[in-house]
């Protein structure tokens, strides 16, 4: 539990900041700040559970969260030179964080429930990628995932290795956000994209 903990914690902040980010670069004011990074922060979470059959009510008991998330948001809020500060462009650094601890926190939520593989990876990949959709959805952006450099592609790695129960100590699946964080950093600053078919001339 302490690693569901420590995991649910980092991607808690990592997109709460994430979400300020992009709420600071629209010029929101002070709720849409709180809207976007809330949203960020469970929105992921909350479509895994509507999919995995777990009540979306559950959210609601993760009061400490709620709590960590608002003063994180407001402390952006009031110093936001001190959180535009991102290793890439356009917040990926914290959105790269979200992505590696909640998507690993997410396969460990299904493999928790019995649930098969396919399910690991269903919910690794919504965990780590549904907050950020719907955070882009409402700021009128081009979600990531659909953006050109890999995304969502990267959390199928914690879906299987987690999934199939082959990395489980607290050490290894910190080793496994690591990666996801790294490979996505690399995915943006190397320009690295999966194989796409171009649209054919017509005649």
């Amino acid at each position: 539990m302490k690693v569901w903990e420590t995991l649910n914690v980092i991607g808690t902040i990592a997109f709460a900041l994430s979400g300020v980010n992009v709420a600071l670069e629209e010029r929101y004011d002070l709720m849409g700040v709180y809207i976007l990074g809330f949203i960020t922060a469970f929105g992921g979470g909350a479509v895994r559970n509507l999919l995995i059959g777990v009540p979306v009510s559950e959210l609601w008991e993760q009061g400490a969260l709620f709590t960590v998330a608002f003063l994180v948001m407001t402390f952006a809020f009031v110093f936001p030179r001190m959180v535009r500060w991102t290793l890439l462009r356009r917040g990926i650094f914290f959105d790269s964080i979200g992505l590696g601890a909640f998507s690993v926190q997410g396969a460990l939520y299904a493999q928790s429930m019995g649930l098969p593989l396919s399910a690991a990876i269903a919910a690794a990949a919504l965990t780590g990628t549904g907050g950020g959709m719907i955070r882009d959805v409402l700021a009128g952006r081009k979600p990531l995932f659909l953006q050109k450099e890999i995304y969502i592609a990267w959390t199928v790695i914690p879906g299987v290795v987690v999934g199939l129960g082959w990395l489980t100590s607290p050490l290894e699946l910190l080793l496994v956000v690591a990666a996801v964080v790294t490979l996505r950093l690399c995915s943006v600053y190397y320009g690295w994209s999966l194989p796409s078919r171009l649209p054919e001339r017509s005649i």
